[in-house]
């Protein structure tokens, strides 16, 4: 389903995309087109977004071709969703210790609805962190990956 969402193929794109987006959530989705979960999540990214096109624009990322933005991000698994907001980083309380971007997929379109709503709404407030509305058993588990350290 990646070939239904656009794609950002080097770091002008992405950086043009991050300044661009206003009043919406960006939603930028590093991966690659051939992996098994990635293709989960593009899925349920691409029924989603008419759904959220007033709230949300989606992007899809390839970690090959921005590496400057693979390695800002920390993004040792793939997929990894990042959301920004009038081109600030916006970061979600997931319960895990990383709250800059949501690892792996999610397990159903609404989780990603309620995810989205709540970052939408938090931002318009004016906050930089939400709490995910996603339940705690639907949060993919994973160890953090400190490189280079």
């Amino acid at each position: 389903m990646s070939f239904l969402l656009p794609k950002l193929t080097c770091k002008r794109e992405v950086d043009q995309a991050i300044k661009s987006v206003a009043e919406k959530v960006l939603v930028l989705r590093f991966g690659r087109d051939n992996d098994s979960v990635c293709l989960e999540l593009d899925d349920i990214l691409a029924k989603t977004a008419h759904d959220l096109s007033k709230m949300a624009v989606i992007y899809l990322v390839d970690v090959n071709n921005v590496p400057v933005y693979t390695q800002y991000f920390d993004i040792s698994y793939i997929p990894s969703t990042v959301f920004f907001f009038n081109g600030q980083h916006m970061k979600v309380d997931y319960g895990s210790p990383d709250h800059t971007k949501f690892v792996g997929s999610f397990k159903t379109k609404q989780d990603f609805i309620d995810l989205i709503e709540v970052i939408y709404r938090g931002a318009m407030r004016g906050k930089l962190i939400v709490r995910s509305p996603i339940d705690p058993n639907n949060i993919p588990k994973y160890d953090l990956l400190y490189q280079g350290i």
